[in-house]
């Protein structure tokens, strides 16, 4: 069994309900509220607003995905790929 591992990363420019829908579209099964689960992992979603300027702010989503860290690996990836696809 490979050793657990905890990845937390952020997001600028997608919800939180795109980026549940991403882990759901990953294998995963929403758990509750903010929580998705797949096979060896889970992924807790949060978001703020930060200042990106004097007049700007943005939405900034953080992913904590914890689970094997074999497949954490892959799915951070994947994960990354879509997120970057959609908030540009």
């Amino acid at each position: 069994m490979a050793p657990r591992t905890r990845i937390e990363r952020s997001f600028r420019g997608i919800s939180e309900r795109l980026a549940i829908r991403y882990l759901t579209n990953l294998e995963g099964e929403r758990v509750d509220e903010n929580t998705v689960a797949g096979d060896g992992w889970t992924a807790t979603v949060s978001s703020e607003q930060v200042g990106v300027g004097p007049t700007l702010s943005l939405t900034e989503v953080t992913v904590v995905f914890d689970g094997d860290g074999e497949r954490l690996e892959s799915l951070v990836e994947e994960f990354a790929q879509k997120a970057m696809r959609a908030g540009g």
